[in-house]
């Protein structure tokens, strides 16, 4: 039995944490983050279609259409399942794309979930998540049905944790994208020989039971690096933290940077302040997901 039309929300995730390792034998680098994930949602409507088109509403992503991530996450599933997918699946973009908020992976998550459910949910969640993590490291979390948890290695094995109590947050994209590939570089480079210690150990579930303890222990590798080649984006974050952020972090590799604030009051001062200082920024208020 398949359902005409489903629609999924895809959420943007931030990193609270996000420790980088020294790159393996296989040139991927392990990776401690805590995934959070954010009121600020793209949505996925998947109808039934004579064959498998996308269709992008409202914004744009990056690449070709035929290469996103909607489209692979819809030919896997029908790989899975044995039966190709022949629906008309429009995109409904607000993520900032390629700011480090997981706004493709997230998509796909979404995708994967809309086709099982118009399916009859021929996938049980296990295999939605080995499907997600052949499509991105980022993936998985957007399946693992927490809106709160650990990732390692790549990012992919999952450890979920009791939500948060949900906080205003704020999202600034500075309108330009950070290379993933040239931040990671960069990193190397800046440690020289030196290797750092065993990321994992940032990620004790007891520093993460309230605001005030993962104030204490965000942290993002990749800050000091992009924001050595980025100063505008110190810029932002030094206005987040001013106006009382706890945590304010570059997401990711960037080049979105958020804060996450005590009251809806203090999050509208922060807008207004970094609009006023860099009008041609984007500042999104949104709040961190309960569910």
């Amino acid at each position: 039995m398949t359902a005409a039309e489903v629609v999924e929300r895809a959420p943007a995730k931030i990193n609270l944490v996000l420790r980088v390792g020294p790159p393996g034998a296989d040139g991927f680098h392990p990776l401690a983050t805590v995934f959070c994930a954010l009121e600020l949602h793209d949505r996925v409507v998947v109808r039934d279609g004579e064959s498998l088109s996308l269709e992008i509403v409202g914004g744009e992503v990056d690449g070709p259409l035929e290469d996103n991530l909607v489209l692979r996450a819809a030919r896997a599933f029908g790989a899975a399942t044995g039966a190709p997918v022949r629906a008309e699946i429009q995109l409904h973009k607000r993520v900032p794309v390629g700011g480090g908020l997981g706004g493709g992976s997230s998509d796909a998550a979404a995708t994967l979930r809309a086709l099982n459910r118009r399916a009859g949910a021929p996938l049980d969640r296990p295999a939605l998540l080995r499907l997600g993590a052949g499509l991105g490291s980022d993936v998985p979390f957007f399946l693992c049905g927490s809106p709160l948890a650990t990732g390692e290695g790549r990012g992919e094995r999952l450890s979920p944790m009791p939500p948060l109590e949900p906080r205003p947050a704020l999202v600034v994209d500075p309108g330009f994208a950070v290379s993933t590939a040239a931040a990671f570089r960069a990193l190397d480079a800046s440690r020289g020989s030196e290797p750092p210690g065993d990321p994992a150990g940032s990620l004790r579930p007891d520093t993460f039971g309230d605001w005030a303890a993962v104030a204490a222990a965000a942290v993002n590798d990749f800050e000091a690096v992009v924001l050595e080649r980025h100063p505008v984006l110190r810029e932002v974050l030094d206005l987040l933290r001013g106006h009382g952020a706890a945590p304010a972090l570059l997401s990711g590799s960037g080049a979105c940077v958020f804060g996450v604030f005590a009251s809806d009051a203090d999050g509208a001062a922060a807008a207004d302040a970094v609009g006023a200082a860099h009008p041609a920024m984007r500042a999104i208020r949104t709040r961190t997901a309960a569910r």
